[in-house]
């Protein structure tokens, strides 16, 4: 059985890695700024290998608008350029010779509200998981309880520890949904 400390450090470890994965899906949801970050849910198909597209070409950003991608491989142009048109991400990549680029398209306002629904739907689920976590972090002190190995005042205190590490995470949480409802929202 789990000690105090390690099930805040179990507490705390998990519910840094569902922001971790918040954070990632946050930046997969693109503003109207070009942003390298947006393709790396993208695989391409490197021979067989399914390979995420930042591992076979490096990504510039050439200005706010446009994202450079030149190919370590000059063959794979071709694929990679399929890969990109077949992402949910909505954006045609242009060929020319060796580099393709992305032109960001600019984000109409059903569009930017779209964006930021989506944002928000994923700020709602890290929340949720943050959320589980203390839920199961609070039934392993008061299993400790039930053995013995903790008094009505400890469960007190861990009821308090976990809510301060959950507030923490969850305001991480917000404040990055602020600041990418920001970025969507503004022109």
């Amino acid at each position: 059985m789990a000690s105090y400390e390690e099930i805040l450090e179990s507490c705390t470890d998990r519910m840094q890695s569902s922001l971790n994965n918040f954070s990632d899906n946050l930046k997969k949801i693109r503003t109207g700024r070009a942003n390298p970050a947006m393709l790396d849910g993208i695989m391409v198909d490197y021979y067989g290998n399914m390979t995420p597209l930042n591992q076979c070409c490096s990504i510039t950003v050439e200005d706010s608008k446009t994202l450079s991608l030149s190919p370590w491989d000059k063959g794979l142009v071709q694929e990679i350029d399929r890969a990109i048109q077949k992402s949910d991400l909505g954006i045609n990549p242009t060929v020319a010779g060796d580099v393709i680029r992305i032109i960001m398209p600019p984000l109409t306002e059903e569009s930017r509200i779209d964006l930021t629904k989506k944002a928000k739907a994923e700020a709602e689920n890290g929340r949720i998981a943050i959320r589980n976590v203390r839920r199961d972090a609070l039934t392993a002190m008061k299993n400790l309880e039930k053995e013995g190995e903790l008094t009505k005042d400890d469960i007190s205190d861990s009821e308090k520890d976990i809510q301060d590490i959950t507030t923490k995470f969850i305001d991480q949480v917000d404040s990055s949904l602020a600041s990418k409802e920001k970025d969507l929202l503004t022109i």
